[in-house]
């Protein structure tokens, strides 16, 4: 893989996976029109989220240091963000491990993630538009969300296991729709993105591992160094843009993406 194309992809991937635009979709279409379609492509581009997960890691180190000491003595604010985020994992997990490989086989093209897009859009709109703003959107309460909010985010999560829906898209309108105000229900989408991502990529880079060799050390540095930066910088933004824009932004420009790459590809 050439060092541009991997600088190309990580800045793709570090801009994607936490604003509710779908980083798998904006991937594969830029491998689609960067001519990088092999099966190491694609592991490459799961790989690379690596970066992404040491952004949170860093960005909430202090939330996530502070949590795990007061864990052994029962804390419950503690406690009970440990098991929403594990509610959280668990059904995107079991349904990831069943329907892996028809994903990959039949949805990891530009035409369903152009479709997705589109509809992610539409779903963010209406979503918006029915809550309307609330006071509370620039408050964060993240200790307040409990196992069964978590559970149900969880299963909302799933839907992105469709390439193109977008992961930070299906966890924030779901926190949004389970009474999280929209900065709660981004910064859980953040954290849960930790067992989230982290599963997911120990288990694509295992499953191609000899894909991954023939890219060279080089172009997977490049693309996880990037992805770490620039979703570090997503991250430090995205909250204070939610206060003042919210999500409808982020829906039209799907809706006009996903349009546009229906009329590339047809």
């Amino acid at each position: 893989m050439p060092i541009l194309v991997a600088l190309i992809l990580g800045v793709v991937e570090g801009l994607t996976e936490y604003l509710p635009v779908s980083s798998t979709g904006h991937l594969i279409l830029a491998g689609h029109f960067l001519g990088g379609d092999s099966e190491a492509d694609k592991a490459f581009e799961i790989v690379i989220q690596l970066g992404a997960i040491l952004a949170v890691l860093v960005y909430y180190r202090a939330l996530l240091s502070q949590r795990a000491r007061e864990l052994p003595s029962g804390k419950p604010e503690a406690t009970r963000l440990l098991l929403a985020l594990v509610a959280g994992f668990v059904p995107v997990a079991a349904l990831g491990l069943v329907a892996r490989k028809a994903i990959k086989a039949h949805l990891f093209g530009a035409r369903p993630v152009a479709i997705a897009l589109a509809v992610g859009g539409v779903v963010m709109i209406v979503v918006e538009l029915w809550r309307g703003r609330r006071p509370d959107d620039g408050e964060s309460r993240l200790e307040e969300v409990t196992p069964l909010q978590g559970l149900l985010i969880g299963i909302g999560q799933c839907a992105s296991l469709v390439p193109g829906t977008s992961r930070s898209m299906a966890t924030i309108v779901s926190g949004q729709l389970v009474g999280l105000t929209t900065a709660t229900a981004a910064e859980f989408s953040f954290l849960l993105a930790l067992p989230t991502l982290g599963a997911a990529t120990l288990y694509e880079a295992y499953k191609s591992r000899q894909d991954l060799l023939t890219l060279g050390l080089a172009p997977m540095a490049v693309g996880l160094v990037t992805s770490f930066l620039v979703a570090w910088a997503v991250i430090a933004v995205f909250i204070g843009y939610l206060q003042r824009r919210g999500l409808l932004p982020f829906g039209v420009y799907r809706i006009i993406l996903g349009g546009l790459v229906l009329w590339l590809v047809r």
